[in-house]
């Protein structure tokens, strides 16, 4: 049985170049936006809070984690604003929160994360979330 070119059947050789294209590092490169990056960093700092300090991801109480980040050739900086719950260990909490996020976000974009800075916005008591507003 003969096969023809580029047919499943042939050889597991690289691919013939396209006719009139320049090499695949010449064509461009794919840009992902610093809001993008941001919105990746902000979940993954939910899901990170939620795992890290036991805060319920669906509950009332602490607010969402917010998100900017700053993309550079290839790396991103990344500024994560978030409560965490009293009492906790608060240095210890934040190094893992910041390892897990740069990790997912690196994962995701394929951005080598060189910063992450994280500021714990306010302390949560268990209290907190279910005091109402005084009158």
């Amino acid at each position: 049985m003969k096969t023809r070119p580029g047919s499943p059947g042939e050889g597991s050789g690289p691919p013939a170049p396209a006719a009139g294209l320049p090499p695949p590092a010449e064509r461009g490169a794919t840009v992902i936006p610093d809001r993008v990056v941001a919105r990746i960093a902000a979940q993954a700092a939910r899901a990170a809070q939620a795992r890290r300090a036991a805060v319920p991801p669906d509950r009332g109480g602490p607010a969402a984690p917010h998100a900017s980040a700053a993309v550079r050739t290839g790396s991103v900086r990344l500024h994560l604003t978030m409560d965490l719950p009293y009492p906790t260990d608060i240095p210890r909490v934040c190094e893992r929160i910041q390892r897990d996020v740069a990790e997912r976000v690196a994962q995701l974009t394929g951005l080598r994360v060189g910063e992450v800075l994280l500021t714990v916005r306010r302390l949560v008591t268990a209290t907190d979330s279910s005091r109402g507003r005084v009158r």
